[in-house]
């Protein structure tokens, strides 16, 4: 199980935040009573760590819950679109502001679009962030093929970009247009099973997520829809991308995500 941030995070603004307010209306004064009579007296350790801490703890609870949350790609499922050792940016209230913890929508702004990234928490394992492609949105039909995509019954445009390695080619990269959106995709040369679908409905309140890397990625092929409770976000950039702790980071990757 994943570390739940979020929350430990909220703890520590609220633990630092009562502190130095439990100071400020009760044992400050005395102090300063205490220090007109001559009488000095040193502020507590932890009243000062919670003064010196709490507003960059809240500041980044706000910035990460409400508007932007940093997220390091940990898999090949998104390749070539993002690769191992990506770090992408998040936002957080493309598709409406949320509770941080309870995940509750509580404004909601914008709604998914076939062909964003996403980050949610999957059915399968609702205490870890996936990053998926938007495939099919509420009530879309949705089929694969050989990883031939359709949507409503047509095929989205596929366009070969490169076929390696040279002489024996094993993988393919391709450009997939879905909804005049553009992407890169990858998949392998010789016809696969993997991850065939046959035609069914997306339910009301959920969507269809799809890896690029076709052949190697757990999706809704697998594990089912997302509730649209369940997400976290838009990835729309890369920052850096850092691929082993002993390498250097790079930066010959950052701009937008397609």
């Amino acid at each position: 199980m994943d570390i739940n941030f979020p929350l430990i995070l909220l703890l520590l603004v609220v633990v630092t935040g009562v502190i130095w307010l439990v100071d400020a209306l009760f044992l400050a004064r005395g102090r300063r009573t205490r220090a007109a009579k001559g009488q000095q007296e040193q502020e507590p350790v932890v009243v000062e760590y919670a003064k010196s801490f709490f507003p960059v703890l809240a500041i980044v609870f706000v910035l990460r819950s409400f508007l932007v949350e940093p997220f390091q790609i940990p898999s090949a499922s998104m390749d070539p679109t993002l690769q191992v050792g990506d770090f992408i940016l998040v936002n957080k209230y493309a598709y409406g502001l949320r509770l941080p913890v309870s995940r509750t929508k509580v404004l909601s702004i914008g709604e998914p679009k076939r062909g964003d990234v996403m980050v949610f928490f999957p059915p399968h394992a609702n205490d870890t962030y996936y990053i998926k492609r938007v495939i099919g949105l509420p009530g879309d039909q949705i089929r694969v093929v050989n990883n031939q995509l359709f949507i409503n019954g047509k095929p989205a445009p596929q366009e070969l970009i490169q076929a390696l390695p040279p002489g024996n080619p094993q993988k393919e990269f391709l450009w997939e247009e879905i909804d005049g959106r553009r992407h890169l995709m990858a998949k392998q040369v010789r016809p696969s099973t993997y991850g065939n679908v046959r035609t069914l409905v997306v339910p009301e309140g959920h969507y269809f997520m799809m890896g690029d890397n076709r052949d190697n990625s757990l999706d809704s092929r697998k594990w089912g829809f997302v509730p649209e409770k369940d997400i976290v976000g838009k990835a729309f950039a890369i920052w850096m991308h850092w691929d082993k702790l002993v390498s250097l980071p790079s930066f010959d990757r950052v701009g937008g995500i397609e």
